[in-house]
């Protein structure tokens, strides 16, 4: 818990927003990021024009939702995801996200198995605003077909895309 001073009394400071300040304290620290105006886009990491980020992990890939998304949804309030052994397909709908603002369908990046899924936003969806790209995970998947990551966007085209739509 986290506490300010204001007008001479203790006032607690909401935790979702603390931990989206401190993302975007990091962002200007963290060498390897394409930074555009307000969004972290890290370089390392390959995209959806569905505004979900992928990272290789080897047999499986790690997916959750940019920085890009977390920002145009604002407070997120629910996560609902598969549990592990569901077989998901490339650009259907795998769970969904809730905002104070909106509601939106995560779309699954690549077609395979969900093997492993982050149970720690269903008690904590906020997490999501803190920190995008690390404990905000949202599942990891198993490729049925690798090929399909070949069709994902690297850093600098999705950067385009969201400076597009920002315009």
């Amino acid at each position: 818990m986290h506490w300010l001073w204001k007008h001479r009394s203790l006032t607690r400071v909401d935790e979702a927003f603390d931990a989206r300040t401190r993302c975007h304290m990091a962002r200007e620290r963290n060498p390897g990021e394409v930074l555009m105006t307000d969004y972290n886009i890290p370089a390392d990491l390959d995209y959806t024009a569905d505004d979900e980020w992928v990272r290789d992990e080897g047999e499986a890939v790690a997916v959750g939702v940019t920085d890009f998304a977390q920002e145009q949804l604002g407070d997120i309030v629910f996560v609902e995801l598969p549990p592990a052994g569901t077989i998901v397909m490339r650009g259907v709908a795998f769970g969904v996200i809730e905002s104070v603002k909106a509601v939106s369908d995560l779309i699954s990046p690549v077609s395979g198995e969900v093997v492993r899924v982050n149970g720690d936003l269903e008690d904590a969806p906020e997490i999501v605003n803190g920190d995008c790209y690390g404990a905000g995970w949202m599942l990891e998947i198993r490729p049925s077909d690798p090929r399909e990551l070949e069709l994902l966007l690297d850093a600098a085209t999705y950067t385009q895309s969201v400076k597009e739509r920002s315009d």
